[in-house]
């Protein structure tokens, strides 16, 4: 087994955030636009690669806000996640195209993008879930740890 490196973007533009949006047997379900690394690659060259692939757009990547690790035996989700162990960095993003390009390489369960407000992200289903009161905090100015630990 082996640890993944994951980047992820949190693009806040006045009051919303942009997600994934996918869909699974429960329904719908949002993401972070993001994910693994590959080799070779630095963490910045990954988020900006998986950006153009998840949601068809061009970033600017700023301050790293969150570290969060997910080892899968230790969430609700072990059964089918029982040997995965990624460490995510959450960097705060800008999107610096307007052209609206479609994805280019969407995840499988991946059905479009969403801006969501942020007021009312605690009533979405969106993974990580403690993330969603971090992102609240720091829309409202309010300071969070950055390591965030093995949370879901």
């Amino acid at each position: 087994m082996h640890i993944r490196n994951s980047a992820k973007a949190i693009i806040i533009r006045e009051d919303k955030v942009l997600l994934t949006k996918n869909q699974d047997e429960d329904g719908y379900f949002y993401l972070f636009p993001g994910g693994g690394q590959e080799h070779g690659e630095t963490i910045h060259q990954t988020l900006i690669r998986e950006c153009i692939e998840e949601i068809g757009q061009q970033i600017e990547i700023g301050q790293l806000l969150h570290i969060r690790e997910y080892i899968g035996k230790n969430h609700e989700y072990s059964a089918v996640d029982f040997n995965i162990h990624q460490v995510e960095y959450y960097f705060n993003c800008k999107v610096i195209t307007e052209n609206h390009q479609k994805p280019t390489n969407p995840d499988s369960l991946q059905v479009g993008i969403e801006w969501i407000l942020i007021n009312n992200l605690l009533q979405y289903r969106v993974y990580p879930k403690q993330l969603r009161e971090y992102i609240v905090k720091h829309f409202n100015n309010v300071i969070s740890p950055v390591y965030l630990g093995d949370v879901n």
